[in-house]
């Protein structure tokens, strides 16, 4: 791996050039901002998007788009400490390509990977339980409607349904089908999502958002770090740009403020089409009441309803597939098991799909219990714990070896014990409110 140095500013542009051989010649390859600001924009946007209005909805409109906001500033600055953490890496080893977790244990050792790997895998099975369960509630419910039917069927059979239609699809079908298949998907949610903010101002209510509560903010920050996680992709960004500093700044700016943006006018939309009644009943409520479910059922009007339901179906198929790839990938990594034909790759399909089927059908309204148990314990730590003491560890080292680096975030240790604090605060709230339910 070579520097490529800036001739007229002392700093380095980018570590290396991605080349690729094309028959008897080498091409470069370098990754544009686009590119990267759409991977990182098409990992963030969800199912957690379906989450936030039920969470949301206690505390109000402008409440809730500070916290939003906030949320995203702190994944923002985490983002770009897993970037700086990869770049020095990268010049460490003299190679790129380098995968999270295979990065943790470069830096912070074997407990450390192992840690990393388990919040990796709650983080994973927690996801794939809320969109199986959430995915076959609403399948069933569309089943119903169009039968002329309601609530024939049991919870348990839209769970099972939903993970063994698109699990079955994604096992029986060639990747570049699925491939395909997903792009398909996408475009129906990004045409949904259109299609319901336009619908969607026309229902709103504006005494709706004089509604504030800003004691009942604090339950909806580990669904908002869900919802803005996309740190599973900031190694392959700066793989992609080739370890430009600038560009890959760019990137995550841009790439994690676009979802910003559809999550804001989504949740101003969305509480506005709730009556303030609704809003003013849950405050003070321990049940947690979906905006999105009484939507769903034609309350704001039937075709809106309608694209609540395509948009909240297929958002969480894209999800379910990009993270049942994530847990192949993860076991193909540890050399758990192979793939191979069909019959070889049943084991480790089962392995994936089969406990969050069970969980999804034993309660099928786990949806934002797990998202919320997902953001506290595996995001706070994947996105937040580990990458400030990985920079920590290799700044100190760098210090005393006089090495060159280059942080792309400011503050220095403050701000790396800012990061911190804020996941541990977040962890022991999770604990004490786990505590609290256990004792009742």
């Amino acid at each position: 791996m070579k520097a490529v140095i800036n001739s007229q500013t002392p700093q380095v542009t980018r570590l290396f050039s991605n080349l690729e051989l094309y028959g008897s010649k080498l091409s470069h390859q370098p990754g544009s901002i686009l590119g990267s600001t759409a991977l990182i924009a098409g990992t963030t946007v969800g199912a957690g998007i379906l989450a936030l209005p039920a969470v949301t909805l206690p505390s109000g409109v402008v409440p809730s788009t500070v916290l939003l906001i906030a949320v995203w500033l702190y994944a923002l600055v985490s983002g770009l400490l897993i970037a700086e953490v990869t770049l020095n890496t990268m010049r460490l080893v003299g190679r790129p390509s380098l995968g999270l977790l295979t990065m943790i244990e470069r830096t912070l050792g074997k407990l450390g990977a192992r840690v990393a790997g388990g919040a990796y895998l709650f983080l994973h099975y927690a996801l794939l339980v809320a969109y199986v369960a959430q995915g076959g509630e609403i399948l069933i419910s569309a089943v119903e409607k169009v039968l002329g039917v309601q609530n024939i069927l049991p919870p348990w059979v839209g769970t099972t349904t939903f993970t063994l239609l698109f699990g079955g699809i994604m096992y029986l079908g060639r990747e570049k089908f699925v491939e395909k298949l997903n792009s398909a998907f996408v475009a129906i949610v990004l045409a949904s999502f259109l299609g319901l903010l336009l619908l969607g101002t026309t229902h709103v209510n504006t005494s709706s958002f004089s509604f504030q509560n800003w004691s009942a903010l604090p339950p909806a920050v580990s669904v908002m770090f869900v919802a803005l996680f996309y740190h599973n992709v900031v190694p392959t960004v700066v793989t992609q740009l080739e370890g430009d500093a600038r560009k890959i700044r760019q990137s995550i700016f841009i790439g994690s403020a676009i979802p910003l943006v559809m999550f804001l006018a989504w949740n101003a939309v969305i509480l506005g089409s709730v009556s303030p009644d609704m809003v003013h009943g849950t405050s003070g409520s321990t049940t947690v009441f979906d905006p999105l479910q009484m939507l769903r059922s034609g309350g704001a009007g039937e075709w809106l309803g309608v694209l609540v339901s395509i948009f909240s179906e297929f958002a969480i198929v894209t999800s379910f597939i990009g993270f049942v790839y994530g847990l192949l990938d993860f076991f193909k990594d540890i050399s758990l098991v192979t793939q191979g034909e069909p019959s070889k790759r049943l084991p480790l399909y089962s392995l994936i799909l089969f406990p969050p089927m069970s969980l999804g059908a034993l309660n099928p309204n786990i949806f934002v219990a797990a998202l919320d148990y997902a953001g506290t314990f595996s995001v706070s730590v994947l996105g937040g714990i580990i990458p400030a003491l990985m920079i920590w560890k290799q700044r100190q080292e760098q210090e005393q070896s006089n090495g060159m680096s280059q942080p792309l975030v400011p503050g220095g240790r403050v701000t790396l014990i800012v990061i911190i604090g804020v996941a541990l605060v977040l962890i022991g709230k999770q604990v004490v409110s786990m505590w609290g339910l256990l004792e009742h």
